[in-house]
């Protein structure tokens, strides 16, 4: 099956982005390098395309109280204008579906920006619970996100006319080039930064846009590679390696987006069951002593015979120049604790560590 490509995939090409699968979708991997972009972003500013994100309007009365009773964090905790972090979880076992942001527009009108090869499977499960009067409309392939991240991302924005300065995970519809886009304080990098949702038809002029004013801030286009090595450093969690199916979110330590207190969400009892009995392992921070990189799935061990779990994300810091990495481990194990990741043969030593495992320049909280 051929790869999805975003609106703005010429411009790529254009710029020489190196390109790489991500949930379906050919989206750029690099253009000047992962540790450049990287460092842009820690130091000034980066522009990303995450068109491959999903973008799910659902409409409808009671929509929001629809989409609260099945996703973990709770709504209630927000206002229209606002957006919050959840998870989607099976049902039965409490095993996370997808992580996703939800913006709550008003009580009738939510959009939910779920991963990209998830997308299909959150919608689906939704649809089979939905009342009649609740519609979900799929914009998956229809509207451009756009990642500005970094110290100048304030200027870069207003060098455009869109609005900044608004609270994290807040949002605003704004025009530009006749369409309106949303402008979101999120990110997945630790930066202060912003989302930028537009149609297609105007997301050509906003990349270019933001590229040209961004020249005053340093501002670099920065492939999904960098924007992995900037989460990992923070510690923040990717579905599919540090939460899946089979990692629900007491044992990926994420239980603060479950609205414990709701009556209901899929996987409750599963998961108030896990919270009770605590879990045998859960996701930790590992930095290295030395010069090993680590990897998913490289065994993490406390002695020479004895595996206490596994990597889910390994990378090279471009801060720390050093491995860091999340790992699935036994629990009883403290921090600052040295274990040893079995690096293509070699033993090195890491030491358990809570992220974030750097500090942002201006952490967004």
């Amino acid at each position: 099956m051929a790869l999805k490509q975003s609106v703005l995939h010429d411009r790529h090409v254009a710029l020489g982005a190196k390109f790489s699968e991500f949930g379906g979708w050919e989206m750029p991997l690099e253009y000047s390098g992962v540790v450049k972009e990287h460092t842009a972003v820690r130091e000034a500013v980066g522009i990303f395309d995450v068109s491959h994100l999903g973008k799910v309007v659902v409409r409808g009365d009671g929509a929001a109280a629809f989409i609260n009773s099945c996703f973990t964090n709770d709504l209630g905790r927000i206002a229209p204008g606002q957006a919050q972090y959840t998870l989607c979880c099976d049902e039965e076992t409490g095993g996370v579906v997808d992580d996703l942001i939800v913006y709550l527009k008003d009580d009738d009108h939510l959009l939910l920006v779920p991963n990209a090869s998830n997308t299909a499977e959150v919608v689906r499960r939704l649809q089979a619970k939905a009342p009649a009067g609740i519609a979900l409309t799929d914009h998956h392939e229809s509207h451009a996100v756009l990642a500005i991240q970094g110290t100048g991302s304030d200027e870069v924005l207003q060098a455009l006319g869109l609005p900044t300065g608004h609270p994290y995970m807040s949002f605003v519809e704004a025009p530009f080039d006749g369409a309106d886009v949303v402008v979101c304080r999120t990110g997945y990098t630790g930066e202060r930064g912003y989302e930028l949702i537009a149609p297609n038809e105007v997301a050509g002029a906003l990349w270019d846009a933001v590229l040209a004013a961004g020249g005053a801030q340093g501002l670099l286009p920065c492939g999904l590679g960098a924007r992995d090595t900037l989460r990992t450093e923070m510690g923040y969690p990717l579905h599919g390696q540090d939460m899946s199916l089979d990692i629900n979110p007491v044992q990926a330590r994420v239980g603060w987006a479950v609205g414990w207190k709701k009556d209901a969400f899929w996987g409750k009892a599963a998961l108030e069951a896990e919270r009770e009995r605590g879990p045998v392992s859960t996701v930790r921070g590992l930095v290295a002593t030395g010069r090993g990189i680590p990897r998913p799935h490289m065994s993490v061990r406390l002695t020479p015979d004895l595996p206490i779990g596994e990597v889910t994300s390994g990378t090279f810091s471009p801060t720390l120049k050093k491995g860091v990495a999340l790992a699935l481990i036994n629990s009883q194990v403290e921090d600052g604790a040295e274990v040893t990741v079995d690096v293509r043969g070699r033993a090195e030593i890491f030491v358990v560590t809570k992220p974030p495992f750097v500090q942002p320049a201006v952490r967004e909280a």
